[in-house]
């Protein structure tokens, strides 16, 4: 298709901001119920859910459910894929909306350990699950509504503002955490840890309203218009994409297992080596500012050097500043603390989760894009984000050293550098709505 068809079939620059400001401000609302979860099992869900152990075994039980809704996570990808290609982006990004408001309101109202017994962990537990599908179906969704209606040349720029929002979910949900613990430690563990899960349901019906005005991606009407439809998305996508769904996988491994460690284990590791909780939170805060604004700056350099080149600088950043960064934290020093996390989340994971929408959507074609992104998108959150902080305080635990989580965040790193060079550039791959004709042959190429 000519570069011209290419600028007809794209919205209007009105229409994708638009869009740009609904995925952001639809996604920070999602996330920040999903990221209260892992500051919680970080600092309170340990003597409240799992009392009589030691402060590192409670903790690691609390990681133990948090892993949980990770686990989750490829169902939710596999289920909202399937309907998102079958039905379209938008509804099932009003649906998972509703489910994580009202499991994270659900949290919020859980009875503790003292009150039911055992019931109140499985019960987390089950919460916990629904969160997992939720957010599972959300990222393909919250992308590829911007991805699919950006202008050629920048959609490295435009799909880099949702992943924005994630940060603004974890600024949010933080910044409200940070405020509860300014309570007494008895208030807090009290009654205080549950507001910020209560007021969930405000940022799920706001969420709410605003993804209801959006319009349905226009390469999603292309696909259904022309009836290209695929029966079974997930299998259409495993047969033609196995080698990207592996390499989207991959490239996350140091991005979602590195975050992970950065922005909840650590507040468990601070508690452990005596530093402030607080200070860790407001590093992490400024950090994840200062991401918001780098990943967008990333997403617009890869449209113009590529999405390989960006990827992998973030991948390099990871492993060259494992060991610093847990240094710089035993300082305690506050300027060494917060340098500590800027590097780590506003450069290195900034540069891989800023160029990751529009790399992704690049690998893939129309008709099962949304179950393929999500399947590879998800894969690594079991095996990488919902294990790495249980691993991090594990590996804490059996050496009480810092050394091998350093060691275990190089590996992760390793291991996306040869996934993400094992694939090829795709920023000049671009994807749009296509004749019947031209369409099945897109999506049945492997892009590698």
């Amino acid at each position: 298709m000519s570069s011209i068809a290419r600028h007809e079939l794209a919205a209007p620059p009105q229409s994708i901001r638009k869009v740009a400001v609904a995925s952001l401000a639809g996604t920070a609302l999602e996330w920040y119920d999903f990221f209260l979860y892992g500051t919680a099992s970080a600092l309170v869900f340990g003597p409240l859910f799992f009392p009589g152990a030691s402060s590192l075994a409670g903790t690691l039980a609390s990681f133990g459910t948090f892993a949980v809704g990770f686990a989750a996570r490829p169902l939710g990808g596999i289920v909202f894929g399937h309907f998102g290609d079958r039905l379209g982006r938008k509804p099932m990004l009003v649906i998972t909306l509703l489910v994580m408001g009202v499991a994270t309101f659900l949290i919020g109202a859980l009875p503790t350990y003292a009150q039911i017994g055992v019931w109140a962990p499985i019960l987390l537990v089950l919460l916990r699950v629904l969160q997992g599908i939720a957010v599972g179906g959300e990222w393909g969704g919250g992308v590829l509504m911007i991805t699919e209606r950006a202008p050629e040349g920048r959609r490295g720029y435009y799909s880099a503002w949702s992943q924005v929002g994630i940060n603004l979910g974890f600024v949010t949900s933080a910044g409200v955490f940070a405020a509860v613990q300014t309570m007494s430690d008895e208030a807090f563990l009290s009654w205080g840890w549950r507001i910020p899960f209560l007021l969930g349901a405000v940022p799920a019906l706001v969420g709410l309203i605003i993804r209801l005005k959006i319009e349905e991606s226009p390469e999603f009407r292309t696909v259904e218009n022309e009836g290209n439809k695929q029966r079974l998305p997930i299998l259409h996508a495993l047969r033609t994409h196995p080698r990207s769904i592996l390499i989207a996988a991959g490239a996350r491994m140091a991005e979602n297992g590195g975050s992970y460690v950065f922005l909840v284990f650590s507040l468990a590791y601070g508690k452990h080596i005596g530093v402030d909780s607080g200070l860790l939170l407001t590093g992490i805060i400024v950090a994840n500012v200062v991401e918001g604004a780098s990943m967008v700056g990333f997403g617009a350099l890869s449209d113009r050097i590529g999405r390989r080149p960006v990827y992998m600088a973030g991948a390099a950043t990871l492993v060259v500043f494992a060991f610093p960064f847990f240094w710089f934290v035993d300082t305690g020093t506050p300027a060494l603390v917060w340098l500590a996390f800027i590097i780590a989340l506003g450069i290195g994971h900034g540069a891989m989760i800023g160029t990751q929408p529009s790399f992704f959507t690049e690998l893939f074609g129309q008709s099962s894009r949304y179950s393929a992104i999500s399947l590879g998108h998800e894969l690594a959150s079991v095996f990488a984000g919902g294990l790495s902080p249980l691993i991090a305080t594990a590996l804490l635990a059996a050496t009480n050293s810092s050394w091998p989580i350093s060691l275990y965040l190089v590996v992760l790193g390793c291991i996306t550098l040869v996934a993400v060079y094992c694939s090829r550039e795709t920023v000049q791959r671009e994807t749009p709505p296509a004749p019947a004709r031209r369409l099945q042959t897109a999506d049945t190429h492997d892009y590698r």
